[in-house]
C-alpha cells in the first residue's frame, strides 16, 4: 500500500522528488539540480591551525602544502566561521590555545564537519584523556608537543591523503578489499546500496507535503493550510458522547495539539470516537490526519539527519496505528539512516587503521539496540582484519627489534609496531611479550650508555623503557645510576678546570688569551659547578688577583691601567666595598697629580724677600738632618698663601719650621697681558747640620 499524495517510482536507485519534479542520474552527476550539491573537491581547501604559539604556527608555515592555504584562527569561535567559509579540509588544534574541552571540539566538528580531517597537538596527559576520539577516528593524528618540522610534515601529509580517500570514495573500496568471502561480498553490496540510499537521502516527498513547523518534541503546531478534513455526516442525535467527542478532537487538531495533552489530545480523542463508532468516517479521516501531521515532521527531521527527533515522532504514531504502513516504511528509513551513520563511523576509522576503533563503534551501536545484519557483518569482517594486523605489527615490531630501530625512525620502529599492535588487541599475549622484549632491548642500551659514560643518553634509553611500562623500580635504578655518573664527571671535570685556572692565575695570564686564561677557566667552572668550593675559592682569588694588579699601578702612578684592571674586577664580582675604596684612592692621586701639574719651580720666579727656615732644636739635639717639600700659592701682589706639605723625611720633624719660613717670603708678581697673576709653585727646604 503507498501512502496518500506519496509516490515511490522504481529509477534504478533512489531519487529525491521534490514539488513534483524528478531528476535523473544524469542531471545528478553534472549537478544541475538545484537539490543535489555539487561534489566537493580537495583543489584550494585550507589548512587551519587553530593556536596562540607563533612557534607553533611557523612549524606548520614551513611544512604546508603549497596547493594548500595555510590559515590560522585564534579560538573556536574563529575557527567554526572559518571552516563554514572556507571549507577546509585538514585542521590542527593545539590543546594549549582551547577554552572547550578538547574532546567537546573534536566531538563538534566531527557531527558539523564530518570531511574535516583532525590533528590534535598537546602533552602526554591529554594524549590520554583523548583515547577515546582517537580510537573512534574523531582525532585523526595526535601530534606531541614540542612539534618537530618532520613529524609535521609527516601527520598533515597523512590528513590530506585521508582527506583525497574520502572525497574519492576510498573508505568504502577500504572495506571492500576486507571482504574475501561471497558473504562479504554480498554485504558490501548492500553497504553500497545503503550508501546510495543515504547519499540521495531516501526520501520521496510530494508537492503536497505541508511541513509542520516543532517548538517541543511532543507538541506540534497547525499547519498554514491544512489538509481537508473528510465532511462528517450529519450529527446522530442518538449519540451526543461521539458528537462531544468528534467536535473536542477537531478543535484539538485545529490547536496544534497533535498528541499532547494526554486524554485531550486529537489523537486520543479520535481514537476514542472510533472505539465508540469504528466506522465513523470523520473519526477514521480524523487518525489520518493526526497520522499525515505527525509523518510529514518526522520525514522533514529525517531529511535534516535529526534521528532521535524522527524515531520519537514515528513511534507516536506507531502507537495510534501499530500497522500503518507509512509508519512502518517510514521507521525502516530511520533505522536504515542510523545503520549508514554507524558504517560511515566505522568506515573511517578502519580506513585510517584503526580497526579497534572501528569495532568499538559497531559494538556501541550492537549495546544501543540499533543491530543489523550489516553491522553484524561488518563485525566479522572487521575481526578478521584485526587478527591479521596483530600478526603482521608484530612481525614488523620482531624485525625491527632484530635491525635495533627501537624507537626511531619514526613510525618505522618496534615500539611504533608493538603500540599498534596493542591498539588493535590490548589483551593480545603475542602483544604483550613483544612488549617485554622491547622493554628488555631499551634497558639492555640504557646499560650501554652508563658503560660509556653517557648519563645523558642513559635517562634517554630508560625514559624510553618507562613509556613502553618497565617496571618504576628499574626505571628509578637506571636514572640514579645516570645521575651518579654525571656527578661523578662533574667532578672531574672541576678538578681539572680549577688546575687550569690556579696555572694562567700564577703564570699573570689573568684575562690575555680569551680561550686559554684565568679568567676563561673561572667562566667554565661556574658553568660546570657554581656552588662547589673550588669555584668559590677561584673567584675569590681572581677577584683579589685584579684588585692587586689596580694598586699596582696606582703605585707606579699608572692611573690609566689603574682603572681597567678595577673596572675587570668590578665586572668580576669583587668585593663591592675593596673596589670603593681603591676607587676612591685612584681618583685623589689623580687629582694631586693634575695639581702638580700645574705648580713650577719656585727658582723659575724672583723671590724678593727670604727667611731661611729655622732648625729645630730638637733635631739639632739629635744630630738629625732631613728635607721638605712644599707647595705654595704667589699671590698677584708677590705675596704667598695656600702653603701645604706635599713630602717630607724625615716624617714629623721639620715640616713646621718649613711652613713657618715660606710663608714670610715675597716675590715679584707673576704678569701676563700687564696684569698681575696667582702662579703655584713648589720647593724643596734641606735641613742639615753646619759642620
Amino acid at each position: 500500500m503507498v501512502p496518500r499524495g506519496r509516490a515511490l517510482r522504481p529509477t534504478g536507485g533512489f531519487q529525491i522528488v521534490t514539488a513534483g519534479t524528478s531528476h535523473s542520474k544524469a542531471q545528478r552527476a553534472a549537478g544541475t539540480s538545484r537539490d543535489v550539491a555539487p561534489p566537493l573537491t580537495l583543489a584550494g581547501q585550507p589548512l587551519l591551525v587553530l593556536t596562540h604559539d607563533p612557534a607553533f604556527f611557523a612549524t606548520f608555515k614551513r611544512v604546508a602544502d603549497p596547493a594548500h592555504e595555510l590559515r590560522v584562527v585564534r579560538s573556536e569561535t574563529d575557527l567554526a566561521s572559518a571552516l563554514m567559509a572556507l571549507h577546509a579540509g585538514v585542521v590542527v588544534l593545539d590543546t594549549t590555545s582551547l577554552t572547550t574541552p578538547t574532546a567537546e571540539v573534536a566531538r563538534q566538528l566531527e557531527a558539523q564537519f564530518p570531511d574535516v580531517v583532525l590533528i590534535v597537538a598537546g602533552g602526554v596527559e591529554e594524549q590520554a584523556a583523548l583515547a577515546t576520539e582517537i580510537t573512534d577516528g574523531s582525532i585523526y593524528r595526535f601530534l606531541h608537543k614540542p612539534v618537530s618540522e618532520q613529524r609535521a610534515r609527516l601527520f598533515v601529509d597523512a590528513a590530506w591523503r585521508r582527506h583525497r580517500e574520502a572525497q574519492a570514495g576510498l573508505v568504502t573500496s577500504t572495506f571492500a578489499a576486507l571482504a574475501r568471502t561471497p558473504k562479504g561480498a554480498r554485504w558490501w553490496l548492500l553497504l553500497a546500496l545503503l550508501g546510495t540510499a543515504a547519499a540521495a537521502g531516501w526520501f520521496v516527498v510530494d508537492r503536497h507535503l505541508i511541513r509542520l513547523p516543532m517548538t517541543t518534541p511532543d507538541r506540534l503546531r497547525p499547519a498554514a493550510s491544512a489538509v481537508p478534513a473528510v465532511p462528517a455526516p450529519a450529527p446522530d442525535a442518538g449519540d451526543a458522547v461521539l458528537e462531544n467527542l468528534l467536535a473536542r478532537a477537531d478543535h484539538a487538531l485545529a490547536a496544534g495539539q497533535i498528541v499532547t495533552p494526554p486524554g485531550a489530545s486529537a489523537a486520543d480523542l479520535y481514537r476514542e470516537a472510533l472505539r465508540r463508532n469504528a466506522r465513523d468516517p470523520r473519526a477514521l479521516n480524523g487518525v489520518e490526519q493526526v497520522i499525515d501531521r505527525l509523518m510529514a515532521e518526522a520525514e522533514a527531521l529525517l531529511q535534516e539527519h535529526h534521528l532521535d527527533g524522527a524515531q520519537q515522532l514515528a513511534e507516536e504514531a506507531r502507537a495510534i496505528s501499530p500497522q500503518h504502513p507509512r509508519v512502518a516504511f517510514l521507521i525502516g528509513q530511520i533505522g536504515a539512516q542510523r545503520e549508514r551513520a554507524v558504517l560511515d563511523k566505522a568506515q573511517r576509522a578502519a580506513a585510517t587503521g584503526n580497526v579497534a576503533g572501528a569495532l568499538a563503534v559497531l559494538d556501541d551501536a550492537a549495546r544501543g539496540g540499533h543491530r543489523s545484519m550489516l553491522v553484524d557483518s561488518a563485525r566479522e569482517q572487521l575481526t578478521q582484519q584485526r587478527l591479521g594486523g596483530v600478526a603482521d605489527f608484530l612481525k614488523r615490531a620482531r624485525e625491527a627489534l632484530a635491525d635495533g630501530h627501537l624507537v626511531e625512525p619514526a613510525e618505522r620502529n618496534a615500539r611504533f609496531y608493538i603500540e599498534s599492535a596493542r591498539a588493535l588487541a590490548p589483551q593480545d599475549p603475542g602483544v604483550a611479550q613483544a612488549t617485554q622484549a622491547l622493554i628488555a632491548r631499551l634497558n639492555v642500551e640504557a646499560d650501554k650508555a652508563l658503560t660509556a659514560g653517557d648519563p645523558e643518553r642513559a635517562d634517554r634509553w630508560a625514559a624510553a623503557a618507562a613509556d613502553a611500562g618497565a617496571a618504576p623500580a628499574d626505571v628509578a635504578v637506571l636514572h640514579a645510576e645516570a645521575q651518579r655518573l654525571r656527578g661523578a664527571s662533574k667532578a672531574n671535570s672541576v678538578a681539572h678546570l680549577a688546575q687550569a685556572f690556579n696555572e694562567r692565575l700564577g703564570e699573570g695570564r689573568l684575562l690575555e688569551p680569551a680561550g686559554d686564561s684565568a679568567q676563561f677557566y673561572l667562566a667554565k667552572l661556574v658553568q660546570t659547578d657554581p656552588e662547589h668550593n673550588a669555584t668559590q675559592l677561584a673567584r675569590t682569588a681572581f677577584d683579589t688577583r685584579l684588585l692587586d694588579e689596580s694598586r699596582g699601578a696606582l703605585r707606579a702612578q699608572d692611573y690609566a691601567l689603574a682603572r681597567r684592571w678595577l673596572t675587570d674586577a668590578r665586572t668580576a664580582g669583587a668585593d663591592p666595598a675593596a673596589v670603593g675604596e681603591l676607587d676612591s684612592a685612584i681618583g685623589v692621586a689623580q687629582e694631586q697629580a693634575q695639581r702638580a701639574a700645574s705648580y713650577v719651580s719656585a727658582s723659575s720666579l724672583t723671590r724678593t724677600r727670604y727667611v731661611p727656615p729655622d732648625f729645630p732644636l730638637e733635631a739639632r739635639k739629635h744630630g738629625l738632618e732631613g728635607w721638605v717639600d712644599v707647595q705654595f700659592l704667589v699671590n698677584p701682589d708677590g705675596s704667598v698663601g695656600d702653603v701645604t706639605v706635599v713630602g717630607a723625611q724625615p716624617v714629623g720633624v721639620f715640616e713646621q719650621a718649613a711652613l713657618d719660613a715660606v710663608r714670610r717670603w715675597r716675590y715679584q708678581p707673576v704678569m701676563r697681558a700687564g696684569q698681575g697673576i696667582g702662579q703655584r709653585a713648589r720647593v724643596r727646604l734641606r735641613f742639615a747640620m753646619q759642620r
